[in-house]
């Protein structure tokens, strides 16, 4: 699976990006996001039967979605925060349900190569 993102930008405060990765499959899928020096954590996950879930600090902000007739997953982000800034990365599995384990990078078997976020 070729997972390729895009959408990454410069934003101030309290503005809104939408992230779109194409390649969705019908697994579950999720957003990750890697900011310097730190761990790649996870920022929301989508089932193929459209569970979602997010991590505490995004939650209310951030929205994950799929569009299946366009295998495309996207990421709605608003409200951002300068703690936001990362580069997001879209991950895929080869399970249809996000189960326990699907909050760590090593339940993905695909991975983009990332876009980055700046906020100030």
């Amino acid at each position: 699976v070729q997972l390729v993102e895009s959408g990454g930008s410069s934003v101030q405060a309290g503005g809104s990006l939408r992230l779109s990765c194409t390649g969705s499959v019908p697994y579950c899928m999720a957003w990750f996001r890697q900011a310097p020096e730190k761990e790649r954590q996870v920022v929301a996950r989508i089932d193929d039967n459209g569970r979602t879930m997010y991590a505490v600090n995004v939650k209310g902000r951030f929205t994950i979605s799929k569009d299946k007739a366009n295998n495309t997953l996207y990421l709605q982000m608003t409200s951002l925060q300068p703690e936001d800034t990362a580069t997001y990365y879209c991950a895929a599995s080869s399970a249809g349900l996000c189960g326990a384990m699907s909050f760590q990078s090593s339940f993905y078997k695909s991975w983009g190569h990332g876009t980055q976020v700046t906020v100030s």
